[in-house]
């Protein structure tokens, strides 16, 4: 909510700024170069299709999925009432 000095398009002009910047983090992330023809953890055979559609990458997609998973993970209930999260 923009008060005070701010002009009429603050909070619009902040919330855009965020969200660039978090798909610019998100893009950083991403694997660059050349991708792996096996997967570095269950030594199976990347696809060649899977290798042009993500360059860099360095899983197959059942250990990337399990990786996914393992990162998703918080603990923390985000959609439960206010109650059961003060529990």
């Amino acid at each position: 909510m923009a008060t005070g000095w701010a002009g009429d398009g603050a909070v619009n002009e902040q919330i855009d700024a965020t969200v660039k910047d978090a798909v610019e983090r998100a893009r950083r992330q991403l694997p660059q170069g050349p991708g792996l023809e096996r997967c570095e953890e269950c030594d199976a055979p990347i696809p060649p299709a899977r290798r042009r559609a993500m360059p860099g990458v360095r899983l197959c997609v059942p250990c990337q999925e399990a990786h996914d998973q393992e990162a998703s993970f918080s603990g923390y209930n985000r959609r439960g009432s206010k109650d059961s999260q003060l529990r």
